[in-house]
């Protein structure tokens, strides 16, 4: 038996940025899976079911009754089709009962994934983030009686589980801020005016998560100092971008930690993960697993839901 022959689900985690194809087999395991920067943001119009054909076509060629599903961005206004949000507090049938079919251009179709959207306490959404945390509940199923997870990246999610469900989340824009600021503003020039990668500095980044947790009015008058500090002689150059990482993540889990929690699960890329364990310790923080997995998990669980698979 060949790989095709032993698979049961082409699952593609479908981004702003990239694209990632996974051929999976009994149970969910990975039997292959490719990667390209093919993101919905890097299709013209028109161009998803050849984007599919390019990652996935050869798969499903060769078996052409393999179902197919997708979560992420693709979901969105901007993607493939626009998949109404599962509004409120959402479980795995609200999960496989909103997937959405759209023609494949391959005379099959591709389920896209709901996201997941909050009216109260504040107007919150989700796209890609529910579908890894429905994994990292079939990976972890003692996380389904109550848990609180993060997921760190350009716009982090804490998620609040409860039941087996999404019980809540709140956004934070760490990723996209610091971006912002490093590129687009004057506490990024020392950094651009060097033209060379900087290593992380641990110091000044402790440094920075330090004055974001002492601050009870949040960082917005402390920003500043992150070319102040240079300027003064108080930090090297090299360690603007570190401490000002350190306040933009330091104000994120001071307003997160602002519900006492005793453990923080953690699933995102490897990098990213250890640089929010190091910031949750400096908290007092340190039962921080991290789940890794999550994604195809997730897709493999709702598609079951859904009766795609068995």
């Amino acid at each position: 038996m060949n790989m095709v022959d032993a698979a049961r689900l082409i699952a593609l985690d479908w981004g702003t940025s990239s694209l990632r194809a996974l051929l999976l087999g009994d149970a969910g395991a990975v039997l292959a899976q490719r990667s390209a920067p093919l993101g919905i943001m890097r299709v013209p119009p028109g161009g998803f079911p050849d984007v599919f054909a390019q990652i996935a076509g050869d798969w499903r060629r060769s078996a052409p009754h393999l179902p197919a599903i997708a979560s992420g961005m693709v979901g969105s206004a901007q993607g493939w089709e626009e998949v109404p949000y599962c509004d409120g507090a959402a479980g795995l049938a609200e999960m496989a009962g909103g997937l959405r079919q759209v023609p494949a251009g391959d005379g099959g179709t591709l389920h896209i994934v709901p996201g997941v959207s909050l009216r109260q306490p504040r107007p919150e959404v989700m796209r890609g983030e529910e579908t890894q945390i429905f994994g990292a509940m079939a990976l972890q199923p003692a996380l389904c009686a109550g848990a609180r997870l993060l997921l760190p990246g350009t716009h982090s999610k804490w998620v609040d589980l409860s039941a087996g469900r999404i019980s809540g989340f709140q956004t934070f824009m760490t990723g996209e801020l610091f971006a912002v600021l490093q590129h687009h503003s004057i506490l990024g020039r020392f950094a651009r005016e060097s033209g060379a990668d900087t290593p992380p500095d641990d110091a000044a980044f402790e440094q920075g998560l330090a004055a974001a947790q002492a601050s009870e009015k949040g960082i917005a008058g402390l920003l500043f100092s992150a070319r102040a500090r240079v300027l003064l002689g108080a930090m090297p150059a090299s360690g603007s971008l570190s401490f000002l990482s350190g306040l933009l993540i330091g104000e994120e889990l001071r307003c997160a930690l602002s519900v006492p929690t005793r453990r923080v699960v953690l699933i995102g890329e490897a990098g990213l993960v250890a640089r929010y364990r190091h910031a949750l310790a400096c908290f007092g923080v340190d039962d921080t697993p991290a789940i890794a997995g999550a994604a195809e998990a997730g897709l493999w669980h709702i598609a079951r839901t859904a009766g795609l698979v068995s």
